[in-house]
């Protein structure tokens, strides 16, 4: 089947011009269904506990709602892609200083010479951004592939994507994934094809315009 070009390639810049409008909740629920695994992802190998990941996913949802209003996607002055780790990396920041020995007195009193140097927040934090861009990165394409097999899913005949799943996924040989669906091995290669072919186009339609 022939796509068209719009259909391809509906940018994601789209998507941040619709935020701007508060009262746009599918546009919101998109944006959250695309982009909270990513930013709780990096937030737990981060060093993160998963609570703390939780509200780090929380407190960027609300620092992107607030700013959307006055946000100007220009990828000539820099990509969403580095924009929104910029607004993850802080409120990750900020959960590391929450957690800060100074929070609590008695604690802090009670820690060793050796304990303060492995608490010392500001090596803590350092280390934390030397590695987040890193971590940023794997995350960023690891995401936008679930994403979009996510989204292909949901959009491919439910049986199609069953013979893909039992041929990629589970690794079953294409003789018993014929058997088990009664078709022959052609249609269960012509299934994969479909399936990774619109897959793909999914991880374009979520890439254009944010890296």
């Amino acid at each position: 089947m022939a796509y068209k070009q719009e259909e391809m390639i509906p940018t994601r810049a789209t998507l941040i011009q619709r935020l701007k409008n508060w009262q746009d909740q599918g546009s919101w629920q998109e944006f959250f269904d695309t982009y909270w695994n990513l930013i709780y992802g990096v937030a737990v190998r981060g060093g993160l506990s998963k609570t703390e990941a939780q509200d780090v996913v929380q407190e960027t949802m609300i620092a992107v709602a607030k700013y959307m209003p006055t946000f100007k996607y220009d990828p000539a002055l820099g990509s969403f892609k580095a924009w929104l780790l910029n607004m993850t990396r802080w409120r990750i920041t900020d959960q590391l200083r929450k957690r800060g020995p100074a929070a609590d007195p008695q604690a802090a009193a009670e820690l060793t010479e050796k304990n303060v140097l492995h608490h010392n927040l500001d090596a803590e934090l350092a280390q934390m951004n030397s590695e987040l861009d890193k971590l940023w990165d794997e995350e960023w394409e690891n995401n936008l592939l679930q994403t979009a097999i996510a989204k292909a899913r949901r959009e491919v005949d439910p049986k199609q994507y069953q013979i893909f799943d039992c041929y990629v996924n589970k690794d079953w040989p294409p003789e018993r994934v014929a058997k088990a669906f009664a078709i022959s091995t052609t249609q269960v290669y012509l299934a994969k094809h479909r399936v990774t072919e619109k897959i793909r186009q999914e991880v374009e339609k979520l890439n254009q315009g944010l890296v």
